[in-house]
């Protein structure tokens, strides 16, 4: 029988952080050998509170949480793979977080607007223009991926990537949470992040072609300023996705999302998958235990 899709999570530097509706955990490859695990619990009132069942606003509220965690998970990785205090670098973290975040709104929002918006007054139709903007979006971001991807580290983070799937799915098909049984499920998932940045890119251009043609830098800020409601309809449409993934006019259109997923994910290895499925038994454990822990084995 297969299990609630409630639990999601991404790679870290070496390890994985799972999250559920109550903690989350991350684990780590420690340097020695060792798989070192950190649970904490989660918002109660953004996962389980009044908030989580409003449609669009729970999206933006958990997306935001989500950014948090994920560089609370990042700051313990490289605590972990230095050897050092991860709440010393917490500060730099965030820090660099929003630097990261700033220069992605700059490239893959603002800059493709900005092209899209000088060739605009040559081409009749405003739905082209659109067009031209997203495909400018998904070239600039499949690119990206692609460039980073050529980077040892990164292939790395990729394959824990794929750990992460596979365990996400073993558990939602109700599968043995084992290496042997994990191994056998596929590294692409319906609700990937990745998934994520495709649909909006694809809700870009259906809402931003009726729009017109603005000035320059109304065209610019327009596209800044309405991301947080492209991002609510986006998750909403995602766990719609996840959903009904047996009918078969889903799968089609789920299709692009789990193909552009080959290029972040890769074919993790075993000690791989052990750290996502202790990340993963943790998160369960502490579903019924909700205190922080911390542990290795």
């Amino acid at each position: 029988m297969s299990q609630p899709f409630n639990y999601g999570g991404q790679a870290v530097i070496e390890g994985v952080m799972m999250r559920g509706s109550r903690v989350m955990a991350v684990a780590l490859r420690h340097p020695d050998g060792r798989i070192v695990v950190e649970t904490k619990p989660l918002n109660e009132a953004i996962y389980r509170g009044p908030i989580s069942r409003i449609p669009f606003l729970r999206g933006l509220v958990m997306l935001w949480d989500t950014l948090g965690l994920g560089v609370q998970a990042l700051t313990m990785s490289a605590g972990v793979a230095a050897g050092e205090d991860a709440n010393l670098a917490e500060p730099v973290a965030f820090g660099a977080a929003a630097l990261g975040g700033g220069m992605g709104i700059a490239l893959f929002i603002a800059l493709p607007s900005f092209l899209s918006g000088l060739i605009a007054p040559l081409i009749p139709s405003e739905w082209l223009v659109s067009v031209i903007e997203g495909a400018i979006r998904l070239l600039l971001i499949v690119g990206y991926i692609w460039a980073v991807g050529f980077l040892p580290e990164m292939r790395r983070v990729f394959a824990y990537h794929g750990a992460e799937h596979k365990t996400i799915h073993a558990y939602e098909a109700g599968a043995e949470l084992k290496v042997e049984e994990v191994k056998r499920f596929p590294t692409a998932h319906t609700r990937c992040g990745t998934a994520f940045l495709l649909t909006v890119v694809v809700l870009t251009i259906l809402i931003f072609a009726p729009l017109g043609r603005p000035p320059l830098v109304w065209r610019v800020l327009s596209r800044i300023l309405l991301l947080p409601l492209i991002a609510g309809i986006s998750y909403e449409l995602i766990r719609l996705a996840a959903r009904l993934a047996d009918r078969r006019w889903a799968q089609i259109l789920v299709a692009p999302n789990l193909a552009l997923q080959r290029l972040t994910t890769r074919e993790p290895d075993e000690s791989m998958l052990e750290v996502a499925i202790a990340a993963l038994q943790a998160v369960l454990a502490g579903e019924e235990k909700v205190p922080a822990a911390r542990s290795s084995c």
